[in-house]
């Protein structure tokens, strides 16, 4: 294993865990009775959504900016980010003394702007989508002579990342899966190259599994091609690890180490974030949920202990109340209905009697007497309500039919 693979050795990875420790937290392993409960096996949670700049990308950044020689530190560095890697290279470049440029979209939410500023880069934004933003940084890049920092495609960065790996074997020594999310493969192929040199000194086996959401999953089409594969990438939530396609070293890697890949669901990936803020405590932001979401719809089984990377926390608070509510309706506890009613009094408040005769708690109501198809003596309602689950939901609309309305449900 240890020859076969094309990226960092284990002498690396240690040396980068050393340069590394001058920033970046021992972020904490978290025990997750919930999840250990639905997979069998004890499951734990390595937080690095609490790790400075609020993720993992801090490590490589880090590792590659140390590694510049004095002649390129004078000439600054650049980078090109919607978020985590901008914050990585912004706090490494302060903490080196470097003087730092990132290109960020037009668009990006204001956290991540403003926190990027704070750690001290000069901030320029440009291009509509991020593959606009990023030639407007290899362009800046040419015409001043700078050292442009990619995101994941780097022998430095990866090995930064793998300390990360270095860490979770430290942490859990019984592991038997790893389970890590997948943008362009900087973590992965950092964690599963560390990993599996490190595990091979002692002759066993850890299984590496990597997580990508449904909407953006080059590697998954890669792996199944055996070979690299551009996909269309359609929105998602999970915006830190959408990309179109794997990076060319970090694929190398991944095929090399890594023992399946799956994909998610955007409502998975709601409901992973909110199991994770109920049950866990813990903010996580999309992409850094995926893990978790890949083990509550079974997609991950194991016969020993779980590690689940939660590989950032940086999500804009807007987005945050957006993926509740979308997680509470995937998870049957947010039931939105449309109610043809007949048009005088008493009818609302007798709707609102039978909600509150099965426990469900109203949060809106709209009114309308303008719907498509109603008749003149006819008024339509949309109501939401909060419920306890899927078997709850289902009660609150048969109490509604047996009372003669039919309701239709808006949010399946």
């Amino acid at each position: 294993m240890t020859e076969t693979i094309a990226g960092p050795s284990l002498a690396e990875f240690e040396h980068a865990r050393e340069t590394v420790a001058a920033v970046a937290r021992r972020t904490p392993m978290e025990s997750s009775r919930h999840l250990a409960t639905q997979l069998g096996v004890p499951v734990h949670l390595k937080c690095e959504n609490l790790q400075r700049t609020g993720a993992y990308k801090l490590r490589g950044a880090y590792n590659r900016l140390s590694g510049l020689t004095e002649d390129e530190r004078a000439r600054g560095v650049v980078a090109a980010s919607a978020g985590n890697h901008a914050q990585g290279v912004a706090f490494a470049a302060r903490e080196l003394g470097i003087r730092a440029t990132i290109f960020m979209p037009v668009g990006v939410a204001l956290p991540k702007l403003e926190a990027t500023k704070a750690y001290g880069a000069e901030v320029v934004l440009a291009g509509e989508s991020f593959g606009e933003t990023q030639q407007a940084a290899l362009e800046f890049t040419e015409r001043t002579d700078a050292v442009f920092i990619p995101p994941f495609d780097h022998h430095d960065v990866i090995a930064g990342q793998g300390t990360l790996g270095l860490e979770i074997l430290e942490q859990v020594p019984d592991v038997a899966t790893i389970v890590v999310p997948i943008g362009g493969g900087g973590l992965i192929a950092g964690v599963a190259s560390a990993v599996k040199q490190e595990a091979a000194r002692s002759g066993r086996h850890v299984r590496v599994i990597g997580v990508q959401a449904e909407n953006a999953a080059p590697f998954a089409a890669s792996m199944a091609a055996g070979e690299l594969t551009d996909v269309p990438v359609v929105p998602t939530i999970a915006d830190g690890i959408a990309v179109y396609r794997p990076g060319e070293l970090t694929w190398q890697i991944v095929r090399d180490t890594v023992d399946d890949i799956v994909t998610v669901s955007e409502d998975d990936i709601a409901r992973a974030m909110l199991v994770l803020l109920e049950r866990a405590k813990l903010v996580v932001e999309p992409a850094g949920a995926v893990p978790v979401a890949a083990l509550m719809t079974g997609k991950v089984a194991s016969d020993g202990p779980v590690v689940a990377v939660l590989s950032g926390g940086n999500i804009d608070p807007l987005l945050m109340q957006r993926v509740i509510g979308h997680g509470l309706a995937a998870s049957g506890r947010y039931l939105t209905v449309r109610l043809g009613l007949p048009d005088r009094p008493g009818q609302l408040v007798r709707v609102a009697g039978l909600l509150a005769g099965t426990h469900a708690n109203v949060v809106e109501v709209l009114h309308t007497r303008h719907g498509r198809g109603m008749q003149i003596s006819e008024v339509e309602i949309e109501i939401s309500v909060e419920t306890r689950g899927p078997a709850h939901r289902e009660h609150v609309v048969d109490v509604l039919r047996k009372a003669g309305y039919d309701p239709v449900v808006l949010d399946d």
